[in-house]
């Protein structure tokens, strides 16, 4: 049994009658040309020239969307789970989806759990483009997983973060905040992916119940072949690939009489340019392409958990590096949390006098180098620590 009930009944419980599958608007999976790391640091630096940005934040959308998406890929899973206990052929994507929505939803909770309701007012929104109103690492994040087809590694990761900001640095918070908005894209695209698999699984089951009927007419009353060929037409199914091919796939080698069926739809698709081999052709790609980005985004999932987020917005902080530039060469041999304290006191100073994080930085270093070095509380003060986290913390933010 591959559901568990109580996740399901919760959810009934929790948003009410869902949707079917197929009354949800369908998005494409976050796919883009793929890009090599050269290329990503160039887009990356192409983004920053022209991203416009409000620095004041805004109302929380992430939640919501992640509760759609949460319920989308649930919707999904159930469809698979019966396709799947009545031994109903899946596709690659829809196995993977079977397989691994254990690990899709432990990380929506703690996707839920790391995105506080007003997370949002602390970071910068992008205003232009068609992630405006999201959050800048956001739109970054979604970028990423689009021209890499969901496969995260670190130096991809790494690069186009540090191209983006030797154009436009970003905030701490938002390099913190880098983990929870790839989790957050991830997602995304597979939702997109798992809402293509129910309109997939969707459309196969329609397909198999017409070649069903249109077999047992074949078999027992083949006369009437043509008038079950006449309600077929005047259903309006829509001939998808996904759809096509298995009616094809399921009649094809039957009884010569069903060649009627396939030559209705066969003559459709050819007011339309097109033919059942290539929409076979066609759905055969795109079950290769769904089963590349729902495989690369939970191995992406899986990376995120691996990672040491600590050592990265130490390297790509632009505060940080700021900060280390320390005269008593002291900040650098201080441990993580003493550092820590420093960066959060240059953010909370930055957001009250609402000036840049690196200028705060820059000013602390520029106070501990203009203190001489002839004494121990002089030596003291040559530290940027006792200007951020010390006794000279009230005249750094005076000035």
């Amino acid at each position: 049994m591959f559901l568990r009930p109580g996740i399901i009944r919760w959810w009934r419980g929790a948003v009410g009658p869902r949707p079917s599958g197929a009354s949800r608007a369908e998005e494409s999976p976050l796919r883009l040309e793929l890009f090599s790391l050269e290329h990503l640091e160039r887009h990356g630096k192409a983004l920053a020239g022209w991203h416009q940005v409000d620095e004041r934040g805004g109302r929380n959308r992430l939640l919501a969307r992640l509760s759609d998406n949460e319920q989308v890929l649930l919707d999904a899973y159930e469809l698979v789970v019966a396709a799947a206990e009545g031994e109903r052929r899946l596709s690659p994507a829809a196995e993977w989806l079977l397989d691994n929505f254990y690990l899709i939803e432990e990380q929506v909770r703690l996707a839920r759990r790391h995105l506080p309701r007003g997370y949002n007012r602390l970071l910068p929104l992008v205003i232009n483009g068609p992630h405006a109103g999201h959050p800048r690492v956001y739109a970054l994040a979604l970028e990423l997983i689009a021209h890499v087809d969901g496969r995260l590694d670190q130096p991809g990761l790494v690069g186009f973060i540090a191209a983006y900001q030797t154009v436009a640095p970003l905030r701490l918070g938002e390099l913190w905040a880098v983990p929870i908005m790839l989790r957050l894209a991830l997602i995304e695209n597979l939702r997109r992916v798992a809402a293509r698999i129910a309109h997939g699984r969707e459309a196969r089951d329609e397909a198999q119940r017409w070649a069903d009927r249109m077999i047992e007419v074949a078999e027992h009353k083949p006369a009437d072949l043509i008038l079950a060929v006449a309600d077929f037409a005047k259903t309006q199914v829509v001939l998808s690939s996904a759809f096509v091919a298995e009616f094809a796939r399921r009649l094809q080698g039957q009884s010569p009489s069903l060649s009627l069926a396939l030559n209705w739809v066969d003559q459709r698709l050819n007011e339309q340019d097109l033919s059942i081999e290539r929409l076979v052709q066609l759905e055969g790609q795109s079950q290769a392409s769904d089963q590349v980005s729902i495989g690369n985004s939970i191995g992406s999932l899986r990376l995120l958990a691996a990672m040491d987020w600590r050592e990265f917005v130490e390297t790509l902080s632009v505060v940080e590096a700021t900060l280390r530039c320390d005269p008593a060469d002291a900040y650098a041999d201080s441990d993580f949390s003493t550092r820590d304290a420093c960066r959060h006191v240059v953010e909370e100073t930055a957001r009250r006098g609402r000036l840049a994080e690196p200028a705060v930085a820059e000013r602390a270093v520029a106070l501990a180098r203009a203190t001489g070095g002839d004494g121990s509380v002089h030596d003291r003060r040559r530290h940027v620590g006792w200007w951020l986290i010390g006794p000279g913390r009230d005249r750094l933010e005076r000035e």
